[in-house]
Order: C-alpha cells, then sequence, then structure tokens
C-alpha cells in the first residue's frame, strides 16, 4: 500500500533499453538511447523503477533517480552494490586483517608446509558461514571451474579471491556474479540458470519461493534483458541490469536501507534553517506530566513519613526505642498511602473511562499507568524495609531488654503490665500478621519481575518449570488475602487503644471499593459476553486470527485492546489483545501470536478444530474495550507508527480509522449531509518489522483493504522491512532486489508480502527515517507510537529528544503498556 505523494522536481527519469550489444560500460546518455520524462519522487516505500504498466518492449526499465550528475552517482553507487565481503558489527567493512587471522585459526598443512585451509571453510573466512551454500557457489565462480572446487584453498590464493572481490571496480564484482549464474561457465545465461540462482538467493535470504514462482522470476528477467529472443544473455546485458535495477537512485555507504526511499532535503540537512528547542525545554514537555504526578507521590510519602516521625519523636514509647520506633511508624504510614494507590492504576474501566476526558487526559500520563503501578510496587517494597526491619531488628530487641524501670514508667500499660520476650512479641497478632504479610507480598513480587513473568532461559530449568505468565497471574491474587491481613494488623496497633489512629481503613476503603466494583462488574459483563465466533484462522508463525461478532451496543476507538478468556482452558485466566478491526466494522478481530502456555493452548484448541472439520469453535468471552497509549493518535496530524513483529496490531485498527476517518473528512467537504468531520490524523507511517517472511500473511487482507481505501487520499503509507533478507547492496540479496523491483513493476504487487506494499531489506535506520520526516513535516507536531521490545523503544525515545531539539519539528513518543 503505497500512498505517493506528489512533489515538484526536476529530476529526469532515463529508460534505458537492454540489446544484445550494449555496452558493459556505464550506460551513455545520448538521445537515441533513452527517453526522458520528469518522474516525482515520493515519500512512501522504495520507488519502483519500472511504472506498472509500462511498455516493455520500447521503454525497458525507466531509471528514477538520474540526475545531471548521475555518472558520479553511479561511481559512488557502485561502491555499494555487489558486495561479497560482508560488515564488522561495528558496521565498517571486513578487512584483509580479519580475514587472514580467520584463516590462520582454521589453517592446517597437509602433505606440503604451506597451511591451506578447507574449500568447505571458505565462506567462514570471509564472513558467509551462515550462507555456506552460496559462498560455494561464489568458490566455484572464482576458481572459473566446478572441476577444482573441492581442493584445498592457500592463503594466496585467498588474497587473490579478496582482492577480487573487493575490486573498487565494478566490472569485476559483477563479472564473479555472472559466473556464478552461470553454471555451464560459457560466457551465457539461460533461463534455467536464472532460476537456479533464483532459488539459491531465496534459500539464502530465507525465503519461501516455490520453483514456479522462480522459474516466472527467471522468465521475466529473460524478457527483459533478451530482446532478439537468443534464449541467452551475456555480460553486457547482466552488467547494465543489475546497474539500473539495484540503484534505486544510489546506495548509500553509511549501512542505510531507507536513505533511498525519501526524497533529499536540500541541502541534504534537515536541521538547516530550522528553529531548534533547547534540550531542556524539550524534556520538560515530554515528561512533566510523568514528573508533576511522581512529584505530587513524593511530596505526600515524605510529608506523611515526617509527620508520623515527629508525631511518634514525641511519645513515651521514644525513650525505649528511640528512633527506630519513628521510622518504623513513618514507614507504615506510607505504606497505608501506597496499599490504596496502587489498585488505581489497574483499574483499567476507570482509566479507560478518565481517558475520554479531554481534560483530565492531557494532565494524567493514563500511558503509564503499568509504570506507575510499578513504582509504588517499589515504594511498598521500601516501606516494609523501614517498617518490619526496625520493628524487627531494633524495636522489638529493645523492648525486651529494656530497663524494667523505663519499661514501666512508659510502655508498660501496652502490653499488661509484662515485658514480653522477643518470642513472645512475635507471637502476638500484630506481628504474625504482618509477617505472614511480608512473605505473601515477597512472593507476589517476585514473580512479577521480568525473568520469572516471561519464562527467561537465563533462569535454572528447575525455577522455569514455576513461573511464566500464569504463575504471575495467580499469585498477583495473594493481594486479596494481603488485603484482608492488613486490616486485621491495623486493628491491633502496639503502643496505642486510641480507634482515631487505626487509620488503615480509611486510606483503603475507597481504592478497594473501585477496583473490586470493576472485578464485579468485570465478572458480570464478560459472563453474557459470549461472543460467536465468525472466521478462524490460522497463520504461519502460530498465528491465530479470530473474527468475532460484535456484541450489541459495543462502541470502542482504534487503538483499544480486549481481553479473551476460554473456559476450557482456564476460568481464571484473561489475556489483553489488542484490536485489529476498525471502529465502524461490524465485527472485532484480534491476532493472537503462540507466546506463552495460554496463546500456546487456545492455538492447539483451534488447530485441532481446524484440522478435524469439526463445525463448532471453541466459546470464548470477551471484556472490554479498554484504553490504550495508541489512543493518543487523534491528539496529532501525523503519526509515526512502528511495530515489530506482531506488535503492529495496535496500529492496524488505526489505518483503517485513518483512511476512513478522511474519507468522511473529504465527503463532508464535498457536501455529503450524511458525513461527520472527525477529529484525527491526516497522515499515518507505518512501518513494520519483522523477521519472518511468513508474517506478512497475518495482515494480507487489511493491508489490501486499506490500499484499495487509500490509493486516492494518499493518507497512510507503509514500510515492510523484512529482517531475514541481507542488506540491499549484499550480493546475496542482490538478485532478489532485483527481482522484487521487476515484479512490483510489471504486477503491481510485491513478491514477498504479495501485496502493493514494497518490502525493504534488512533493519531501518531510524536515523535517517526521522531526518527525513523532520525534513518533511517542518514545524509540525509528530506523534510516535511505537509496540514491542524495549531496547529499541529507548533508541526511539532518544531520537525523538534529539530531532525534538535540532530541528523545528516535534516528536513525541509513546510506548503501548499492557
Amino acid at each position: 500500500m503505497e500512498a505517493h505523494v506528489k512533489q515538484r522536481s526536476s529530476t529526469t527519469a532515463f529508460s534505458p533499453s537492454f540489446s544484445s550489444s550494449s555496452s558493459s560500460s556505464s550506460p551513455s546518455f545520448s538521445s537515441n538511447s533513452f527517453s526522458a520524462s520528469i518522474v516525482p519522487f515520493s515519500f512512501s516505500s522504495v520507488q519502483t523503477n519500472i511504472q506498472h504498466g509500462t511498455d516493455w518492449s520500447q521503454a525497458g526499465i525507466q531509471w528514477a533517480y538520474f540526475s545531471e550528475n548521475g555518472e558520479a552517482s553511479m561511481a559512488r553507487a557502485s561502491m555499494e552494490l555487489m558486495r561479497f565481503i560482508g560488515r564488522t558489527d561495528h558496521g565498517g567493512g571486513v578487512k584483509w586483517k580479519d580475514i587472514e587471522k580467520q584463516f590462520h585459526r582454521l589453517a592446517f598443512s597437509r602433505n606440503t608446509l604451506e597451511p591451506v585451509v578447507k574449500w568447505s571453510d571458505f565462506g567462514f573466512c570471509i564472513g558467509m558461514q551462515q550462507s555456506q551454500e552460496f559462498a560455494n557457489e561464489l568458490l566455484r565462480a572464482l576458481r572459473g571451474s566446478r572441476r577444482n572446487l573441492k581442493i584445498d584453498i592457500t592463503k594466496a590464493e585467498l588474497h587473490s579471491y579478496w582482492c577480487r572481490m573487493t575490486d573498487p571496480c565494478f566490472k569485476t564484482r559483477i563479472r564473479i556474479f555472472f559466473d556464478m549464474c552461470d553454471r555451464n561457465m560459457d560466457g551465457k545465461i539461460t533461463e534455467m540458470d536464472f532460476k537456479q540462482i533464483i532459488l539459491l538467493s531465496a534459500c539464502t535470504n530465507k525465503l519461501s519461493l516455490t520453483h514456479e514462482e522462480a522459474g516466472d522470476c527467471a522468465a521475466l528477467i529473460m524478457e527483459v534483458l533478451d530482446k532478439e529472443n537468443r534464449g541467452f544473455i551475456q555480460l553486457p546485458q547482466f552488467e547494465t541490469f543489475f546497474k539500473v535495477s539495484l540503484s534505486k537512485g544510489y546506495y548509500s555507504t553509511n549501512q542505510s536501507t531507507t536513505t533511498h526511499f525519501y526524497p533529499s532535503c536540500p541541502n541534504d540537512d534537515p536541521c538547516d534553517d530550522q528553529e531548534a528547542a533547547s534540550k531542556a525545554e524539550i524534556l520538560f514537555r515530554s515528561y512533566w506530566r510523568r514528573a508533576w504526578i511522581v512529584l505530587l507521590w513524593l511530596v505526600i510519602c515524605i510529608s506523611l513519613f515526617t509527620w508520623k516521625f515527629m508525631q511518634y519523636r514525641h511519645r513515651a514509647a521514644f525513650q525505649v526505642m528511640g528512633y527506630c520506633l519513628s521510622t518504623a511508624k513513618g514507614a507504615a504510614e506510607t505504606l497505608k498511602l501506597n496499599m490504596a494507590l496502587i489498585l488505581l492504576p489497574v483499574s483499567r474501566n476507570t482509566i479507560t473511562w478518565l481517558r475520554i476526558h479531554p481534560r483530565i487526559n492531557s494532565i494524567v500520563p493514563f500511558n503509564d499507568n503499568i509504570n506507575f503501578h510499578k513504582l509504588i510496587a517499589g515504594g511498598i517494597v521500601v516501606g516494609v524495609i523501614l517498617h518490619g526491619g526496625t520493628h524487627l531488628a531494633c524495636d522489638f530487641p529493645r523492648i525486651s531488654n529494656s530497663d524494667p524501670s523505663i519499661f514501666r514508667q512508659t510502655i508498660a500499660s501496652g502490653f499488661g503490665y509484662h515485658q514480653p520476650s522477643y518470642i513472645e512479641i512475635l507471637a502476638t497478632t500484630e506481628v504474625a500478621t504482618g509477617i505472614v504479610m511480608v512473605i505473601l507480598m515477597t512472593i507476589a513480587f517476585s514473580l512479577a519481575t521480568k525473568w520469572p513473568r516471561r519464562h527467561s532461559p537465563s533462569l535454572p530449568r528447575s525455577v522455569r518449570r514455576v513461573t511464566g505468565y500464569n504463575t504471575f497471574w495467580y499469585s498477583h491474587h495473594l493481594f486479596i488475602p494481603v488485603y484482608a491481613l492488613l486490616i486485621i494488623h491495623s486493628m491491633f496497633l502496639f503502643l496505642t487503644d486510641n480507634a482515631a489512629e487505626k487509620t488503615t481503613w480509611m486510606y483503603i476503603a475507597v481504592p478497594v471499593l473501585i477496583y473490586a466494583g470493576e472485578r464485579i462488574l468485570r465478572a458480570i459483563r464478560s459472563g453474557c459476553c459470549e461472543v460467536e465466533i465468525l472466521k478462524a484462522s490460522l497463520y504461519p508463525g502460530k498465528v491465530l486470527s479470530l473474527k468475532l461478532q460484535k456484541p450489541e451496543g459495543f462502541s470502542y476507538q482504534s487503538g483499544m485492546y480486549i481481553f479473551i478468556q476460554c473456559p476450557q482452558i482456564s476460568p481464571l485466566e484473561w489475556h489483553p489483545f489488542s484490536l485489529t478491526s476498525g471502529p465502524e466494522d461490524d465485527y472485532l478481530r484480534v491476532h493472537i501470536r503462540t507466546l506463552g502456555d495460554w496463546s500456546h493452548q487456545i492455538f492447539s484448541l483451534f488447530q485441532e478444530a481446524t484440522s478435524t472439520g469439526v463445525k463448532e469453535h471453541p466459546k470464548i468471552y470477551i471484556d472490554g474495550p479498554y484504553g490504550a497509549a495508541s489512543q493518543d493518535h487523534i491528539k496529532y496530524d501525523i503519526v509515526l507508527l512502528i511495530g515489530l513483529g506482531i506488535g503492529a496490531t495496535p496500529f492496524i485498527s488505526i489505518l483503517k480509522d485513518i483512511v476512513n476517518g478522511v474519507r468522511k473528512a473529504r465527503c463532508d467537504n464535498s457536501g455529503c449531509k450524511d458525513c461527520s468531520l472527525r477529529k484525527g490524523p491526516l497522515k499515518a507511517y507505518l512501518f513494520w518489522v519483522t523477521r519472518e517472511q511468513s508474517s506478512f500473511d497475518w495482515f494480507r487482507d487489511v493491508m489490501k483493504e486499506i490500499s484499495n481505501s487509500n490509493q486516492k487520499q494518499s493518507a497512510v503509507e507503509v514500510q515492510n522491512f523484512l529482517t531475514s533478507v541481507y542488506q540491499e547492496g549484499d550480493a546475496r540479496s542482490a538478485l532478489i532486489s532485483a527481482i522484487q523491483a521487476l515484479y512490483h513493476a510489471k504486477h503491481g504487487i510485491d513478491i514477498f508480502s504479495r501485496t502493493s506494499v514494497r518490502t525493504h531489506f534488512a533493519r531501518p535506520n531510524w536515523f535517517n527515517i526521522f531526518s527525513k520526516l523532520a525534513c518533511r513535516h517542518r514545524g509540525a507536531r509528530i506523534g510516535v507510537f511505537y509496540c514491542g521490545p524495549s531496547a529499541l523503544a529507548n533508541q526511539l525515545e532518544t531520537l525523538c529528544t534529539k530531532f525534538s531539539t535540532k530541528t523545528s519539528t516535534r516528536f513525541v513518543f509513546h510506548k503501548e503498556n499492557y
């Protein structure tokens, strides 16, 4: 789904013809060889170098990015085209010393004094150990014969190969690749040769390509290159073909996989002439809502601690226990507050209701509810250590060991005028309930941490057996006895019989009622929300798509999520999943990927039902909808949506909503009475990064639907990135890139995603993406929404701050938290 935005450009596109007499050198630019036309650049996915519907017999391939300094551009491009030597982890090319070091590590002596390495280790020497079959074909091409393939390699021979593979002359490297395709080594490449090398390239890049599809691609290449129908092509056509089809403007030399996707900014600097803001200003704008909430919480906690500390500083018991007593009582007061507050961030219905009020939503960071929940949990841990630790290690020993006369004069009445021993103090109701609470909270807190919750492989196998999401979920319900024990604990206080000082119930009453009310509402609502499953689809990667009947009166906004329960698995487990259907659809849709115990079980249930032909699907109950960070997309005119793998699910609903919203707005502006103008983004960019080609199946129907609706609106631009394919410019993906361009040009769809959305290879260069967005949308405020691992979230948030301070464009970061 490409939404092309027209921009004025003086760039001229050329169409070289591929005839048998083409020169192997750079194409000459004569009026006889080329026909010129103006081709506007697009900010969307890689511009197709061949326009869909081109007259192939006359036009050949359009060369879209070739300005008046085209030859210089091609010279720079050729340095990055057809790389046989990979890059290091630091981004630089592999040097001879690296290959030499690998040679010495693998070398041995056989019959001669000169060390050699096995021919099968060639791939390890040049950094292609993960592409062994491709490396073997490369070695065969370098040696010029299949008969000499299985001969050991000397250091001098390896160095000569390295020199040829790294030769700055494009002709040298293209000749190597030509020889790889020319399996008979007769200087001619046939359609069958192309088919074989296509299959090899697909396998090397972990792509799924059938023999029929490979044959079609080979035929397509021959259709373009073999103009005289000789049944083969030679080096000149082959060289020109790769120069044109792989350049796509020209490859940058900084590993970028995205720089050539977008129009260049004036002077190549998106920051020129832009009004920059100070970093302090940007940080304030980004974090002021979090800051004032956390600051208010800290001020209240410190105030309560100080108030109680000073109160007991002047009590008679202070003479026995000193500052230990004041510290314990101060910490206890903060514990009362935090035990009340910790329930509010997880009161999802309340938060969802508050989100719809703009004034409240503008000052309270509801997107950070889970983070605030964790922060309060941290405050409880600190409070428990101070309260329980000072009591056990300081207060109780001082009570049992204090001078009897001082004991009688101060706190004896609170103990029935009997000075207890340490063991007797531990046996009291208030201490026993406190210890049990600490044990239960320790269990719940420990199992809620990242490693046991996510079944981390770093944990011992015996521990992993009792961890995971289910363990976290059930252990978290230990809060029910904890709150019951807290009430009992608060009613049996040492040193006071004054009911006015037993205030724990005052703190927790309202939050407990809110939370209990939510759970009751949830139980009632979900109990009557068994939904009919209209369609269940199983996709590669163990992804289950459920199309559900939309309950009457069920309304939601794009970006929301629901909880799903399957009684056949567990009547108590509810799991959150983003809605991938649009608010205006008459059905609900979710995509569930197998990542844990519950998701594996539900996938297995539907897999079994599908394979056995059972008409009745397992029962499903839903609860929701609930608000999420993605809802805030309506605050921006421009949004950047970034999803990794299944993390694209929250954004599918948003894309459909934006397309529908823009269409309605245009309809309203044209005078339709039934349409209403609705606030929301006017432009959305989706960057979907996935590791497996099969992932494109998950949302293929949705992408086609959005593409059809988006054709005339250009409201949505989608970029697919497939990280299993080697970086563009690598010889292992060179033919794949060329075929992709040809196939997209002729059929209008991408051969890998099977949609009109062009697939890019390797990971995105996020710096360049932000740079181009800042250049194009000067002075705009762009909402950046991300769903995926935290490592990239930190990088994206840093880039948002960086570009907000260096340019006039403001990037506001949001991350999904469940």
